[in-house]
Formats: C-alpha cells, structure tokens, sequence
C-alpha cells in the first residue's frame, strides 16, 4: 500500500528548496551568460533550465498525492507532465555527465583544452541533449493514444482517473522495453562516463603538490554530490525499469523513486555552488544580508554565529589582513559590515575580483 502522505511530503519540500535556489541560480547565469559565457556557465545554465522545468509542473504531482493519486486535471496535461517528468530527469544526467567531462579535460589537459575550449561546443552539446531526450520522451503521447478494447477493467472505482499509472497489453509491449533503453542509454552510460570523470579528476589533483587545498576539496565535494546524485535520485527509479521488464509490471515503491528523482533539484544548487565562483559569491552575499538582518531584530543574538564584542576586534583584524595583502583596494569598508567571523570570510572574497580566474578553474 503506498503511502502517499511521504510522496506528498517529498514533493513538497523538493519545491520549498529547489525552486527559489534554482531561481537564484538562473538569475546568476543568465547574467554570467550575458557577459562572458563560459562553457561550464552553459552547461549549468542548461541543468538549471531543465530543473526549473520539472519544478513548474511539480504542482500538478503535489495534487495528484494530496488525492491519493487521483488525477484531477485535463487528460493532455497528464501527458505533458508525465513528459516533462522524465525529460527533467535524463536531461539532468546528461548535463552532470557533460560537466563532469568538461571538468575532467580541464584537469587531465589543461594546456591543450584550454587552447580548443570554445562555447559553440558547449551550445552545441547543450542543443544535442535537449532534442535527444526529447525525442525520447515525447514517446509518452504516442503510449497514451494506443486505446485497446481489450483493456482489463481497473481495479479502481469508474471515477478514480490515474496519471500513466495502469497500461494494456498493447502498451505494456511496448513501454517495458522503452523504459529499459532508457535506463541503459540515458542513465547507464552517463553514470559510467561521470565516474571515470571525476575519480580521475581527484586523482590527478591529489597528486599534484602544488593545486590549492580549496580547489581539491571543491573537487572532492563536486564529485561526491553528482554521484549522490545519481545514485539516490535517478538510480531507484531506474532500477524500478528493470523491475518492469522482469515482472512485467511496475513494483509497488516505483512511487516512491519517482518522487526521490525529483530531489535532484535540491542537489543541483550544491552542484553550482561547488562548481562556479559567480554562485558562491551571490551565496556569500545573501549569508551576509541575512546575517545582517539577524543582528538588527535580535541584538543580543546568543546563537554559535554570533560573536560578542570580540567581532570588532576581528573586524579591524579583517581589514588589516586585507589591506596588507591588496585585498581592499576597491575602496570599501569592509568593517562597515556587522558580520560574524565566517560572514567575514565572504566579504574578503568577494571583494577579491582577482581570485575570479583562479576560482573558475575548479
């Protein structure tokens, strides 16, 4: 018996999360794009498109739990988000495999790709993956007109309408099949290619001496949470495909990992954050108004980011660092800002337009 209750919740705090990160992700690229576009910036650009989209439809799936998978709106729109749906999810595999791509030449030739990067490749690669899958999922329609009269009576009540849930023969024929093609060809592959990827990646950066401890760990930490990625939103529900095949039915938690892929839009953020300096620094500057804000309403704040009177000592110790370094040479006060000591950290950064080059390496 599934439990709707923890679909409903899934889904619920999948939009409270993903959706105003994502926003603020594709604001930040958009612009990025705009000015200077980097093959990265596009690929990112592209996974942040293709979460937003699922994230729109997300609503239709909230209401579909709520009634106990009921499904309460026009028919065209059952197959429009069921396409939408599991574009979103190969779509996405395939960014985070090209990304890690992109990320592994960087690494292994950095010399040679350097002097052939070029973003027409990037929008190329970008439209390729959009008309692949796509021609892939827009299968959905085809399998919703292909009506038997030979179709067993539901075990529902004659008014309980579901959403791509319950098939004839005819299309069980032909979807099982479908579903595992998919699963090889979309997520299969690029689970392979991104894991080669990326353990080569932190392999040759643990190697070398002289790469940043930052830039290793940024490494470390884009690596384990696009495999996470993988393995926790997209792996079970493509593990239910094969299921599919072999029972010649779906499994009963099949709901459930269609309701974990869509986590994936929480995790991308973190994908983002570990992958571009522009997001760390709108990150670094939201941590800061918030923190600001906190200050002005509570004082007296007791919390473990809070500071006591010893914060102007570490401002003023902040400011000197900067200067010294050449860090401040924009002019700004940083002590001007009532910040706690990680708060602070941001700002130096921020400030630092000259570490721009060296954060969008890695």
């Amino acid at each position: 018996m599934t439990n709707y209750a923890v679909i409903l919740a899934t889904y619920i705090i999948t939009f409270l999360i993903g959706f105003p990160s994502n926003l603020m992700s594709l604001y930040t690229f958009l612009m990025k794009v705009r000015k200077k576009p980097a093959p990265i910036d596009i690929l990112l650009l592209n996974l942040t498109l293709s979460d937003i989209m699922l994230l729109v439809f997300l609503p239709l799936k909230m209401s579909e739990a709520a009634h106990k998978n009921e499904w309460h709106f026009p028919e065209v729109l059952c197959g429009i988000t069921s396409c939408t749906f599991h574009s979103s999810i190969y779509i996405s595999t395939l960014f985070l495999t090209a990304i890690s791509v992109e990320r592994y030449l960087g690494v292994a030739f950095p010399i040679k790709y350097k002097l052939n990067r070029r973003s027409a490749y990037a929008v190329v690669a970008s439209i390729f993956i959009w008309l692949l899958v796509g021609s892939h999922c827009s299968t959905v329609f085809v399998l919703r007109s292909l009506h038997n009269d030979s179709m067993e009576t539901s075990q529902h009540p004659s008014n309980h309408v579901v959403c791509f849930k319950e098939f004839n023969e005819w299309q069980k024929k032909i979807i099982y099949p479908f579903r595992l093609e998919l699963c090889l060809a979309l997520f299969c592959i690029p689970f392979i290619i991104t894991f080669f990827c990326y353990a080569n990646v932190i392999h040759i950066l643990a190697s070398l001496p002289n790469v940043q401890r930052r830039r290793k760990q940024r490494s470390v930490g884009l690596a384990v949470v696009t495999l996470l990625n993988f393995a926790i939103c997209f792996g079970p529900f493509n593990i239910s495909h094969i299921f599919g095949v072999i029972n010649y039915e779906d499994p009963e938690w099949r709901d459930y990992s269609f309701a974990l892929s869509s986590f994936n839009t929480c995790l991308d953020p973190f994908i983002f954050f570990f992958s571009s300096y522009a997001i760390r620094r709108n990150v670094g500057i939201c941590w800061t108004g918030m923190y600001r804000r906190v200050r002005l309403i509570i004082p007296n704040c007791s919390l473990p980011c809070c500071k006591n009177s010893r914060d102007n000592d570490e401002g003023k110790g902040a400011v000197r660092l900067s200067s010294s370094s050449g860090l401040g040479r924009t002019g700004i006060a940083i002590d001007s800002f009532s910040c706690s000591h990680a708060a602070k950290n941001w700002e130096v950064s921020i400030l630092n337009p000259e570490l721009e080059a060296d954060c969008n390496k890695f």
